[in-house]
């Protein structure tokens, strides 16, 4: 994490808590463009399955954010996969979604723009 600013590590921390607390698949935190975080894990129920990133931006959006700036999802995946990027592309703030990769104890693995 030693790349990262002071405030893309309080994103790796809230993910990396959300996560571990109901020990989902994934733990996922963002920040809007406002400056304010949210955070969210994995939901996996009989009817209903969504992606941190995807249950992290409806916090987001249902909050009344305009947009995100950075994102940081922990878990298994070595990578974003295509259906997060599209949703964190459909939500961008005006300079697009940092967005760091990594794994469950927060080691960020990659780094890109969405």
């Amino acid at each position: 994490m030693t790349d990262l600013s002071a405030e893309d590590k309080k994103l790796v921390t809230l993910a990396r808590a959300t996560r571990a607390r109901i020990q989902a698949a994934e733990g996922a935190a963002v920040r809007d463009t406002d400056g304010r975080t949210y955070a969210a894990a994995t939901v996996a129920l009989p009817s209903l399955q969504l992606t941190a990133v995807q249950a992290v931006v409806a916090m987001a959006v249902a909050s009344g954010s305009t947009g995100v700036d950075a994102c940081v999802v922990l878990g298994d995946a070595q990578d974003l996969t295509e259906p997060d990027a599209a949703v964190l592309a459909d939500f961008a703030g005006p300079g697009g979604v940092t967005v760091h990769v990594g794994d469950a104890r927060g080691t960020i693995g990659a780094t890109h723009t969405a």
